[in-house]
């Protein structure tokens, strides 16, 4: 079984979102930028493990300050937990981010993020 952590988990989310799903939900607010997770089981699946072994991971994640819960409305990140994605985004996939968003999208998201 895989050893989990929140940046595995981070990562899983962009693998699915950029390279396999080639979507990427992000809602613009006077707050900064949030972006839609992946659902946990959808996470739980691409990772390779129970359901039940990535809900503490969400849990330290919202302690944190990385992601929020909605009933209904799914997993968001936080300004920090959009700046950690994004970080690790343009680390290891920009050039894929930039084919699924364009090069100026891309910009802007970064810029919305920047502390």
């Amino acid at each position: 079984m895989p050893q989990l952590s929140i940046d595995i988990i981070f990562e899983a989310a962009i693998r699915i979102q950029l390279l396999e799903e080639k979507t990427l939900t992000l809602v613009f607010s006077p707050e900064g930028l949030s972006i839609k997770f992946p659902t946990t089981r959808r996470l739980a699946d691409e990772l390779g493990v129970p359901h039940y072994y990535v809900l503490p991971y969400f849990a330290m994640m919202e302690q944190e300050d990385l992601v929020t819960r909605a009933e209904r409305v799914g997993i968001m990140t936080t300004l920090k937990g959009s700046r950690k994605y994004l970080g690790m985004l343009t680390a290891s996939w920009r050039d894929e981010a930039a084919s699924l968003l364009g090069s100026g999208i891309l910009e802007e998201i970064e810029a919305r993020t920047v502390p």
